[in-house]
């Protein structure tokens, strides 16, 4: 029996025209348990103002890329947000994941694994030193993905709520 062909897809830079798509993807950073401290709705409406202000202001160490097909459709699949900074220890050049995500409906054909492979030929390209990312603890998927591709836990965020502020 033959394999089933599966669509490939290539990543290229975003355009205005891909902010609506960009956009879309936001629930998919909030689609598990979130910390006890954070709630839902409050987290996603920081993320797409996050989003937004970065596709609106383009600030010129942001950079957005997005996974799409090849096909006839050229259907988006996926996008990717990079930021440039200096690494707080070291001062050296460093590449950061602000934003990954991957349409729903799409997982488990390799694009999150391509955007990854993207952003790390990206920050080689441009010189940075590492690449670093932040992701929620209960978001095992997306744990498992970035440890398959070599990341490793570098710093560990805490938070303490404080009820009277």
């Amino acid at each position: 029996m033959p394999k089933p062909h599966r669509p490939s897809f290539e990543i290229r830079p975003a355009t205005p025209d891909d902010t609506s798509f960009i956009l879309s993807l936001a629930p998919r950073f909030v689609g598990f348990t979130l910390p006890k401290s954070r709630r839902k709705r409050e987290t996603l409406a920081g993320i797409q103002a996050d989003i937004e202000r970065a596709l609106r202001d383009a600030p010129p160490a942001d950079h957005f890329f997005v996974a799409e097909e090849t096909g006839v459709e050229r259907a988006r699949v996926g996008f990717l947000h990079l930021q440039v900074q200096r690494d707080f220890f070291s001062g050296a050049r460093a590449c950061h994941i602000s934003d990954l995500a991957v349409a729903a409906g799409q997982d488990g054909r390799g694009i999150g694994r391509a955007l990854l492979a993207h952003a790390e030929t990206w920050a080689r390209r441009n010189h940075c030193k590492g690449l670093t990312l932040s992701v929620f603890p209960a978001n095992a998927r997306a744990r498992d993905l970035y440890e398959r591709a070599g990341f490793m836990t570098d710093l560990i965020r805490m938070a303490k709520p404080l009820k009277d502020y």
